[in-house]
């Protein structure tokens, strides 16, 4: 039985429910410690824990205990973080988005392959209960061709729940929490090749949580329309303004010639999953198996990744699918700015569905 030595670099708000996670897979996974550029941070959060803290990145990347590690830093820094891993001879699983530029995202997943290393990126949420059991019966056929597929990610005012929204608002809704259904949508129905997307700032001016005003220049509101290869038309919508918990559009409605599913969330692996036969209403979906108590096991991604390593198989949630969406990000974005049209050449291959799913 091989075990990975796993190390966590960025102590911030998602830290601790991967830490917490993690420790759930002892057979496979042994969490070696974490470091962070706040010191007192890092410390404390190594206290609650219970894992060593590295002094700094270098020393973290130095220890040949550790074989993966997980970057957990700020959107902008995982470009850095993730190469400097990669070639201190470590596989890396990155939060998203694996990068904010194509050619950043393109030239991580080329290092990986010329050292020889593995590189995973979130979001891992297709591996959810709900998200498997929408997708099967995508794959059985029960909705027939699916021609249309809304996703909607109302994700609200970041400066109501966290204490540096900063971050989230220089890279914007669309590279924050776009990634989420576009995983899931392009895992399912494959490769996009044409975007056109429409961006705005709805509420430049705001105020953080200690009462602190800010002003941003990113759009915090952005509709996409993207074409796969399969046909599959895909409109998205993403922002920062509107909340989920006060809108009715909430997850991915997926439409077919002989009928409609809607998964209810993209993000909680619990959520509800509803079908209705062409013409008929919906009715709930029971999921393929009984779901985790937590909405959002943070580790699995990473455990999916060293299960992989341990099995000598391509892993799921792969550089090339996350550097493709990436490359829709900046196409979005693109658009946006010259307003007009944007053609994808890049290609990925899809993940294939989980065993207890297939």
């Amino acid at each position: 039985m091989t075990t990975y030595g796993v190390a966590l670099i960025g102590c911030g708000n998602i830290a601790g429910a991967y830490a917490k996670d993690l420790k759930n897979y002892p057979e496979d996974i042994a969490l070696r410690g974490v470091t962070d550029l706040d010191s007192a941070r890092a410390h404390a959060f190594g206290q609650e824990h219970e894992t060593h803290v590295y002094d700094d990145v270098d020393s973290l990347l130095a220890d040949p205990n550790v074989q993966i590690v997980v970057n957990l830093t700020s959107h902008f820094a995982h470009k850095v973080i993730t190469e400097r891993a990669l070639l201190a001879g470590k596989h890396v699983f990155s939060e998203k988005p694996m990068a904010t530029t194509s050619a950043e995202a393109h030239m991580l997943v080329d290092l990986a392959h010329e050292r020889g290393l593995r590189l995973a990126c979130s979001p891992f949420t297709l591996m959810g209960e709900a998200q498997q059991t929408a997708w099967k019966y995508i794959r059985d056929g029960k909705l027939g061709k699916v021609r249309v597929a809304y996703a909607e990610v109302n994700w609200g005012r970041i400066e109501s729940w966290h204490p540096a929204p900063g971050p989230f608002y220089e890279v914007g809704a669309l590279f924050d929490v776009g990634v989420y259904p576009l995983t899931i949508l392009t895992s399912i129905f494959g490769p996009v090749k044409r975007v056109v997307s429409y961006g705005k700032v709805l509420h430049a001016d705001r105020v953080t949580k200690e009462g602190i005003p800010f002003h941003i220049n990113t759009p915090d509101f952005a509709v996409s329309m993207l074409e796969t290869e399969s046909g599959t038309i895909v409109r998205l919508t993403t922002d920062f303004y509107v909340s989920n918990q006060t809108s009715r559009q909430t997850g991915i409605e997926f439409h077919g010639d002989a009928g409609s599913l809607f998964l209810e969330s993209w993000h909680n692996f619990t959520c509800k999953v509803q079908y209705a036969e062409f013409g008929q209403p919906f009715e709930d979906v029971p999921l393929l198996r009984q779901p985790t108590a937590e909405r959002v096991p943070w580790g699995r991604g990473v455990h999916e990744l060293v299960t992989a390593l341990v099995e000598n198989r391509p892993h799921r949630f792969s550089g090339e699918q996350a550097a493709h969406v990436t490359d829709i990000l900046t196409a979005a974005a693109r658009s946006m700015t010259d307003n007009q049209p944007v053609e994808l050449t890049s290609r990925f291959t899809p993940p294939l569905p989980l065993s207890w799913a297939d």
